[in-house]
């Protein structure tokens, strides 16, 4: 019996007309994810990705590394067996054994798919005809409604058929890369690196902007912000981390306008830099954390003054999550923990008292009437660094 990694692909088959280019990224991505696993091969069939791995060791790594890719919705550690029922059966067997000595299981059900319609037994019998030989060599209980354990059987030809335990939840969404480029303006907090992880479920491939305030802000938290990106990366949710000096022109926007104004004139000159950026970069859209009424500058009236200063889509993709949700999902994902390090970013300087909670775009724009605003952001993009993620 050797080892292949079965993967299952969700919206993908909704994609009728453009299916193949989705397919194509998404075969794409595998690939990268399993870079540096000697042996490893993709192979497409008919509505499965088959993985060929050598040994069971880089099968468990393969699987761990699969599980990160966006449009994949479960894998399934596999054997591969001749399409005939003995073969099937011993395979079950081994599989249903192998679960109730590591965690002993008690009951369980066969989940039989017959691809191939050929093959003289139609999924019922075939889940039947398995479902007594696991009984007789084990003795487990069946349970349909609520197993503990459920080995699955999918005879994709007639000459062979696959048999594994539980299956493996992957992300699901669309292929990293096939929405287009977006830039993400990253903080150390707990919502940015959520939002870079929704964006690029929906097929977005990211790159980050952080805004970095010394000596003010020191290199911990610059060191943080890198640490939430290389989270990220191990998704391929981010690419690369373009660091902006923004102490200066942080200064001279706190002392141009109404303090009240403070959060609201530094995020829209963020978007003026992100934009910048996205010229030479060739972004499509820009990505923020932000999520409605959470804090008081995220109101309906400051975020559309923010927004104002864009030229270009900006997508919100927590505006609708309340904080709960946005933390059980950075828990998820890995970057709850560094994300709650005590280190601020250059949002948490200069604040005022009394924020705006209903700010204007004109009154903004009355404030940075005294700043020559283009020429700020040509010094901040100058001075700026890319950092690629490795």
């Amino acid at each position: 019996m050797s080892r292949v990694i079965l993967c299952r692909f969700g919206e993908l088959f909704l994609k009728s007309g453009n299916r193949n280019r989705f397919q194509g990224m998404l075969y794409r991505n595998m690939n990268i994810a399993l870079a540096g696993l000697d042996g490893a091969r993709v192979e497409p069939v008919h509505g499965r990705v088959l993985v060929h791995l050598p040994d069971d060791e880089t099968a468990r790594e393969a699987a761990a590394r699969l599980r990160r890719v966006f449009g994949l919705v479960s894998v399934s550690v596999a054997k591969v067996v001749p399409a005939e029922l003995e073969a099937m059966a011993a395979a079950a067997v081994e599989v249903a054994t192998q679960e109730r000595e590591a965690t002993g299981v008690s009951t369980f059900k066969i989940e039989a798919r017959r691809s191939e319609k050929r093959f003289p037994l139609t999924s019922v019998e075939l889940a039947r005809q398995l479902g007594g030989r696991v009984i007789q060599a084990t003795g487990l209980g069946v349970d349909v409604h609520r197993p503990q354990l459920s080995v699955g059987v999918e005879v994709l030809s007639m000459d062979r058929a696959f048999v594994y335990g539980n299956e493996l939840a992957a992300p699901g969404g669309l292929p990293v890369g096939i929405s287009g480029r977006a830039l993400l303006l990253l903080s150390g907090g707990i919502d940015s690196p959520v939002a870079a992880w929704l964006a690029a479920k929906r097929g977005l491939a990211l790159e980050g902007v952080y805004f970095h305030s010394p000596p003010f802000i020191g290199e911990k938290s610059r060191d943080k912000v890198m640490s939430l990106a290389r989270i990220l990366r191990g998704w391929q949710a981010l690419e690369a981390v373009t660091v902006v000096p923004f102490t200066e022109v942080q200064q001279r926007l706190r002392d141009a306008g109404p303090a009240e104004l403070a959060v609201v004139l530094y995020r829209r000159m963020m978007m003026r830099i992100a934009d910048a950026l996205a010229d030479q970069g060739h972004f499509d859209a820009l990505v923020t954390g932000e999520n409605l009424g959470q804090v008081a500058s995220q109101t309906i009236q400051n975020m559309t003054a923010i927004e104002a200063a864009a030229r270009r889509l900006v997508l919100r993709p927590l505006a609708t999550y309340d904080k709960v949700e946005t933390m059980a999902l950075a828990r998820q994902i890995g970057t709850f923990e560094t994300s709650i390090l005590p280190f601020d970013d250059c949002c948490s300087l200069f604040l005022p008292r009394h924020p705006a909670t209903a700010a204007r775009a004109r009154d903004a724009e009355s404030a940075e009437a005294r700043l020559d605003i283009a020429a700020e952001v040509a010094a901040a993009v100058s001075r700026a660094e890319r950092v690629p993620l490795t």
